[in-house]
């Protein structure tokens, strides 16, 4: 019972999380109906959203003394030793992107401006550094987890991080239209372009 709920909080907070950010990277799209407020109140969204991550995050920490009662192994064959090792073969690259990024995003991390110019720094390479850096964190707490479940279900924020680097995207094109364009023309979404 304890691990169905478990399970169902995180669920609900992933799509409360993929809801609200969607959400908070929409503010020129939101300032054309409610006017400049817009900023400020996706910058709400955004806390909402990192506050929703966080209970996800619990969440997965909470399903190694929770797990499903599925036909997988409960833990990895392996010692948590190795799957700890694992898990921070994926931390340091992840961590460097993500927290690269939102040095060079700068405040507009949590905050979006009206006013912001668009980034340097490593956003001349690629256009989304923080999420190619921030969603293989997922396997990252499934390895400490030592869950094979958690692993497999970790698969699932791929897509929901590239919906949200997409529906950013749709917002900075009108934010900054033909330069955004001409940017994403030369710089990779997630990877960046070969020649580049």
């Amino acid at each position: 019972m304890v691990a169905g709920f478990n399970f169902g909080i995180l669920v609900i907070s992933s799509l409360l999380f993929l809801s609200f950010y969607v959400k908070s990277v929409s503010p020129a799209s939101l300032e054309k109906r409610i006017g400049p407020s817009a900023y400020q109140r996706c910058a709400n969204y955004r806390v909402i959203s990192s506050f929703f991550m966080m209970i996800v995050a619990v969440n997965y920490m909470l399903y190694y003394w929770f797990p499903l009662q599925l036909p997988l192994p409960r833990t990895f064959s392996w010692s948590w030793r190795v799957s700890a090792i694992i898990a921070v073969f994926i931390a340091i690259p992840s961590l460097y992107l993500m927290i690269r990024g939102a040095k060079d995003a700068g405040e507009e991390t949590m905050t979006p401006k009206r006013e912001h110019t668009m980034y340097g720094g490593i956003y001349t390479r690629i256009r989304h550094p923080q999420a190619v850096g921030e969603f293989p964190l997922w396997w990252v707490l499934a390895f400490l987890a030592h869950s094979p479940f958690l692993v497999l279900f970790s698969f699932v924020y791929v897509p929901v991080w590239y919906y949200m680097c997409v529906a950013e995207e749709q917002d900075l094109l009108i934010r900054y239209g033909e330069a955004y364009e001409e940017y994403c023309q030369k710089t990779g979404f997630w990877f960046p372009k070969i020649g580049s």
